[in-house]
Protein backbone atom coordinates (compact mmCIF):
# COMPACT_ATOMS: atom_id res chain seq x y z
CA UNK A 1 0.00 0.00 0.00
CA UNK A 2 1.08 3.43 -0.68
CA UNK A 3 0.56 6.16 1.75
CA UNK A 4 1.48 10.02 0.90
CA UNK A 5 1.09 12.42 3.74
CA UNK A 6 0.95 16.05 4.17
CA UNK A 7 0.86 17.12 0.38
CA UNK A 8 0.17 20.51 -0.40
CA UNK A 9 -3.03 21.43 -2.79
CA UNK A 10 -3.33 25.21 -2.89
CA UNK A 11 -6.19 26.52 -2.24
CA UNK A 12 -8.38 29.99 -2.61
CA UNK A 13 -7.68 31.18 0.63
CA UNK A 14 -3.92 31.85 0.83
CA UNK A 15 -3.29 28.46 3.50
CA UNK A 16 -2.57 25.44 2.49
CA UNK A 17 -4.59 22.26 2.33
CA UNK A 18 -3.14 19.41 3.44
CA UNK A 19 -3.76 16.19 2.11
CA UNK A 20 -3.02 12.69 2.24
CA UNK A 21 -3.20 9.73 -0.38
CA UNK A 22 -4.17 5.83 0.54
CA UNK A 23 -3.72 3.33 -2.25
CA UNK A 24 -2.59 0.09 -3.49
CA UNK A 25 -0.59 0.86 -6.59
CA UNK A 26 -1.44 -1.80 -8.48
CA UNK A 27 -2.07 -0.01 -12.11
CA UNK A 28 -6.16 -0.44 -11.86
CA UNK A 29 -8.23 2.53 -11.90
CA UNK A 30 -10.10 2.69 -8.81
CA UNK A 31 -13.26 4.57 -7.45
CA UNK A 32 -12.48 7.37 -5.40
CA UNK A 33 -13.20 8.22 -1.24
CA UNK A 34 -13.08 11.82 -0.46
CA UNK A 35 -13.14 11.97 3.22
CA UNK A 36 -13.99 15.39 5.38
CA UNK A 37 -13.44 15.85 8.98
CA UNK A 38 -15.96 17.59 10.83
CA UNK A 39 -16.19 20.54 13.38
CA UNK A 40 -12.63 20.70 15.61
CA UNK A 41 -11.47 18.08 13.74
CA UNK A 42 -8.47 17.18 11.82
CA UNK A 43 -7.40 14.53 8.85
CA UNK A 44 -4.90 12.62 11.34
CA UNK A 45 -7.91 12.77 14.09
CA UNK A 46 -8.29 9.53 16.30
CA UNK A 47 -8.40 6.07 13.90
CA UNK A 48 -8.72 8.00 10.35
CA UNK A 49 -5.70 6.46 9.45
CA UNK A 50 -6.72 3.23 10.07
CA UNK A 51 -9.80 3.83 8.56
CA UNK A 52 -8.37 5.24 5.19
CA UNK A 53 -5.85 1.82 5.21
CA UNK A 54 -9.51 -0.25 5.77
CA UNK A 55 -10.56 1.39 2.33
CA UNK A 56 -7.32 1.47 0.94
CA UNK A 57 -7.29 -2.34 1.18
CA UNK A 58 -10.88 -3.07 -0.13
CA UNK A 59 -9.59 -1.34 -3.56
CA UNK A 60 -10.53 2.14 -3.18
CA UNK A 61 -8.24 5.13 -3.77
CA UNK A 62 -8.62 6.81 -0.59
CA UNK A 63 -8.02 10.76 0.06
CA UNK A 64 -8.48 12.67 3.12
CA UNK A 65 -7.42 16.66 4.15
CA UNK A 66 -7.61 19.56 6.22
CA UNK A 67 -10.15 22.08 5.16
CA UNK A 68 -7.35 25.24 5.11
CA UNK A 69 -8.65 27.14 8.09
CA UNK A 70 -9.33 24.17 10.46
CA UNK A 71 -6.71 25.54 12.80
CA UNK A 72 -3.66 22.86 11.78
CA UNK A 73 -0.35 24.26 10.19
CA UNK A 74 2.04 22.93 7.75
CA UNK A 75 4.34 21.91 10.50
CA UNK A 76 1.25 20.67 12.98
CA UNK A 77 -1.59 19.48 11.15
CA UNK A 78 -2.44 17.90 14.13
CA UNK A 79 -4.27 19.95 17.23
CA UNK A 80 -4.80 23.17 16.51
CA UNK A 81 -2.31 25.75 16.85
CA UNK A 82 -3.02 28.44 14.82
CA UNK A 83 -6.64 29.68 16.46
CA UNK A 84 -6.58 32.90 14.24
CA UNK A 85 -7.02 30.84 11.53
CA UNK A 86 -10.12 28.46 13.05
CA UNK A 87 -11.49 31.57 14.28
CA UNK A 88 -11.95 32.78 10.36
CA UNK A 89 -13.18 29.60 9.08
CA UNK A 90 -16.91 29.45 7.72
CA UNK A 91 -18.81 27.05 5.80
CA UNK A 92 -18.28 28.59 1.98
CA UNK A 93 -14.27 28.46 2.80
CA UNK A 94 -15.07 24.73 3.61
CA UNK A 95 -16.85 24.16 0.38
CA UNK A 96 -14.16 26.30 -1.97
CA UNK A 97 -11.47 23.66 0.13
CA UNK A 98 -13.55 20.88 -0.83
CA UNK A 99 -13.97 22.04 -4.46
CA UNK A 100 -9.97 22.47 -4.88
CA UNK A 101 -9.09 19.05 -3.67
CA UNK A 102 -11.53 17.51 -5.97
CA UNK A 103 -10.40 19.92 -8.53
CA UNK A 104 -6.57 18.74 -7.66
CA UNK A 105 -7.92 14.95 -7.87
CA UNK A 106 -8.72 15.46 -11.49
CA UNK A 107 -6.37 17.01 -13.26
CA UNK A 108 -3.30 15.33 -11.08
CA UNK A 109 -1.94 13.38 -13.91
CA UNK A 110 0.35 11.22 -11.71
CA UNK A 111 -3.04 10.24 -9.76
CA UNK A 112 -4.56 8.69 -13.22
CA UNK A 113 -2.70 5.26 -13.32
CA UNK A 114 -4.66 4.16 -9.91
CA UNK A 115 -7.61 6.48 -9.43
CA UNK A 116 -10.70 6.95 -11.63
CA UNK A 117 -11.81 10.53 -11.52
CA UNK A 118 -15.20 9.84 -13.00
CA UNK A 119 -16.12 7.59 -9.90
CA UNK A 120 -16.16 9.88 -6.68
CA UNK A 121 -17.41 9.40 -3.82
CA UNK A 122 -17.68 12.23 -0.92
CA UNK A 123 -17.70 11.18 2.89
CA UNK A 124 -18.39 13.86 5.49
CA UNK A 125 -18.19 13.26 9.44
CA UNK A 126 -20.33 15.52 11.65
CA UNK A 127 -20.30 18.99 10.26
CA UNK A 128 -18.82 17.71 7.12
CA UNK A 129 -21.62 15.52 6.39
CA UNK A 130 -23.55 18.91 5.23
CA UNK A 131 -20.93 20.20 3.11
CA UNK A 132 -20.09 16.96 1.19
CA UNK A 133 -23.71 16.79 0.83
CA UNK A 134 -23.88 20.80 -0.49
CA UNK A 135 -21.18 20.20 -2.83
CA UNK A 136 -22.95 16.57 -4.34
CA UNK A 137 -25.98 18.40 -5.20
CA UNK A 138 -23.75 21.74 -6.83
CA UNK A 139 -20.97 19.13 -8.33
CA UNK A 140 -21.75 16.44 -11.29
CA UNK A 141 -18.47 14.89 -10.88
CA UNK A 142 -19.93 13.18 -7.66
CA UNK A 143 -21.30 9.93 -8.28
CA UNK A 144 -22.22 9.09 -4.91
CA UNK A 145 -22.28 11.22 -0.81
CA UNK A 146 -22.00 9.40 2.47
CA UNK A 147 -23.14 11.37 5.53
CA UNK A 148 -21.76 9.76 8.98
CA UNK A 149 -23.20 11.54 11.80
CA UNK A 150 -23.64 14.19 9.92
CA UNK A 151 -25.84 17.53 11.04
CA UNK A 152 -29.25 18.40 8.91
CA UNK A 153 -29.00 22.34 9.51
CA UNK A 154 -26.33 24.75 9.83
CA UNK A 155 -29.03 27.65 10.97
CA UNK A 156 -29.80 26.07 14.03
CA UNK A 157 -25.61 25.57 14.99
CA UNK A 158 -24.53 28.90 13.17
CA UNK A 159 -26.09 30.77 16.12
CA UNK A 160 -28.48 31.15 19.01
CA UNK A 161 -30.74 34.03 19.32
CA UNK A 162 -29.44 34.90 23.46
CA UNK A 163 -26.16 35.78 22.03
CA UNK A 164 -25.93 37.02 18.82
CA UNK A 165 -26.30 40.51 19.58
CA UNK A 166 -23.49 39.95 22.02
CA UNK A 167 -21.37 38.01 19.51
CA UNK A 168 -21.48 40.97 17.19
CA UNK A 169 -20.64 43.13 19.33
CA UNK A 170 -17.65 41.52 20.91
CA UNK A 171 -16.85 40.58 17.27
CA UNK A 172 -16.14 36.82 18.86
CA UNK A 173 -17.38 34.28 21.00
CA UNK A 174 -15.50 31.14 22.16
CA UNK A 175 -16.09 27.18 22.60
CA UNK A 176 -13.92 24.92 24.79
CA UNK A 177 -12.47 21.95 23.36
CA UNK A 178 -12.88 19.45 26.17
CA UNK A 179 -10.21 17.90 24.93
CA UNK A 180 -7.10 20.12 24.19
CA UNK A 181 -8.93 22.65 26.83
CA UNK A 182 -8.15 25.70 24.46
CA UNK A 183 -10.65 28.80 24.23
CA UNK A 184 -11.36 28.26 20.18
CA UNK A 185 -12.80 31.57 18.72
CA UNK A 186 -15.17 32.31 16.14
CA UNK A 187 -15.27 35.69 14.56
CA UNK A 188 -18.29 37.27 13.87
CA UNK A 189 -17.47 36.75 10.09
CA UNK A 190 -18.87 32.72 10.45
CA UNK A 191 -22.43 34.27 10.94
CA UNK A 192 -22.29 36.96 8.20
CA UNK A 193 -20.98 34.43 5.90
CA UNK A 194 -23.44 32.47 6.71
CA UNK A 195 -26.75 34.86 6.44
CA UNK A 196 -25.04 36.03 2.62
CA UNK A 197 -25.12 32.59 1.82
CA UNK A 198 -27.89 30.93 3.45
CA UNK A 199 -29.61 29.57 0.32
CA UNK A 200 -26.64 27.93 -1.07
CA UNK A 201 -26.26 26.33 2.35
CA UNK A 202 -29.53 25.09 3.29
CA UNK A 203 -29.15 21.10 3.62
CA UNK A 204 -32.70 20.44 3.13
CA UNK A 205 -32.52 21.59 -0.37
CA UNK A 206 -29.33 20.34 -0.87
CA UNK A 207 -30.49 16.73 0.24
CA UNK A 208 -33.84 17.20 -1.26
CA UNK A 209 -32.34 18.16 -4.90
CA UNK A 210 -29.88 14.92 -4.96
CA UNK A 211 -30.07 12.71 -7.91
CA UNK A 212 -27.13 10.59 -6.95
CA UNK A 213 -26.95 7.44 -3.93
CA UNK A 214 -26.89 8.96 -0.96
CA UNK A 215 -26.12 7.01 2.03
CA UNK A 216 -26.92 8.22 6.03
CA UNK A 217 -24.88 6.50 8.42
CA UNK A 218 -25.34 7.14 12.41
CA UNK A 219 -25.19 5.66 15.76
CA UNK A 220 -28.12 5.81 17.82
CA UNK A 221 -25.99 6.30 21.19
CA UNK A 222 -25.00 9.98 19.64
CA UNK A 223 -24.80 12.78 21.79
CA UNK A 224 -23.15 15.51 19.64
CA UNK A 225 -26.23 15.13 16.60
CA UNK A 226 -28.85 13.60 17.44
CA UNK A 227 -30.52 10.57 15.43
CA UNK A 228 -33.35 12.46 14.44
CA UNK A 229 -31.14 14.37 12.51
CA UNK A 230 -30.45 11.26 10.55
CA UNK A 231 -33.74 10.65 10.14
CA UNK A 232 -34.82 14.20 8.86
CA UNK A 233 -32.28 14.09 6.44
CA UNK A 234 -33.73 10.66 5.09
CA UNK A 235 -37.46 11.96 5.01
CA UNK A 236 -36.05 14.97 3.04
CA UNK A 237 -34.64 12.42 -0.27
CA UNK A 238 -37.02 9.03 0.24
CA UNK A 239 -34.14 7.62 -2.19
CA UNK A 240 -31.45 8.15 0.27
CA UNK A 241 -30.31 4.75 2.52
CA UNK A 242 -30.48 5.01 5.90
CA UNK A 243 -28.38 2.69 8.10
CA UNK A 244 -28.36 2.92 11.85
CA UNK A 245 -25.71 1.59 14.31
CA UNK A 246 -26.67 0.37 17.49
CA UNK A 247 -24.71 1.64 20.56
CA UNK A 248 -22.61 3.29 18.35
CA UNK A 249 -21.45 7.31 19.50
CA UNK A 250 -20.84 10.64 17.33
CA UNK A 251 -17.20 9.03 15.98
CA UNK A 252 -18.21 5.53 16.23
CA UNK A 253 -16.05 4.48 19.00
CA UNK A 254 -13.17 6.36 18.08
CA UNK A 255 -11.16 8.71 20.26
CA UNK A 256 -7.87 10.67 19.73
CA UNK A 257 -5.17 9.64 20.15
CA UNK A 258 -5.99 6.55 18.91
CA UNK A 259 -3.14 4.08 19.77
CA UNK A 260 -4.77 0.64 19.40
CA UNK A 261 -3.98 -1.00 15.88
CA UNK A 262 -7.61 -2.34 15.00
CA UNK A 263 -10.63 -0.07 14.00
CA UNK A 264 -13.27 0.37 17.01
CA UNK A 265 -15.90 -2.46 16.41
CA UNK A 266 -18.88 0.81 15.26
CA UNK A 267 -16.19 2.39 12.56
CA UNK A 268 -15.60 -1.16 11.07
CA UNK A 269 -19.12 -1.42 11.23
CA UNK A 270 -19.13 1.58 8.93
CA UNK A 271 -16.56 0.93 6.96
CA UNK A 272 -18.50 -2.15 6.20
CA UNK A 273 -21.92 -0.85 5.63
CA UNK A 274 -19.95 2.12 3.34
CA UNK A 275 -17.99 -0.60 0.93
CA UNK A 276 -21.36 -2.91 0.97
CA UNK A 277 -23.23 -0.01 -0.36
CA UNK A 278 -20.63 1.14 -3.34
CA UNK A 279 -19.99 -2.55 -4.68
CA UNK A 280 -23.78 -3.23 -4.99
CA UNK A 281 -23.76 -0.28 -7.83
CA UNK A 282 -21.16 -1.85 -9.33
Amino acid sequence: MIIEKNIVVEGKHEKPILTDLFFKDDNTKKPILIFCHGYKGFKDWGAWDLMAKAFAEAGFYFVKFNFSHNGGTLKQPIDFPDLEAFGNNNYTKELDDLESVIDWVCSNSKLKKNANANHITLIGHSRAGGIVTIKAEEDNRIKNVISIAGVCDFGKRTATIGDLEKWKKDGVKYVLNGRTKQQMPHYYQFYEDFIANENRLTITRAVSNLKIPYLIIHGDDDTSVFLNEAKQLHSWNPNSQLEIIEGANHVFGAQHPWEKPTLPKHLKAVITKITDSLSQQN
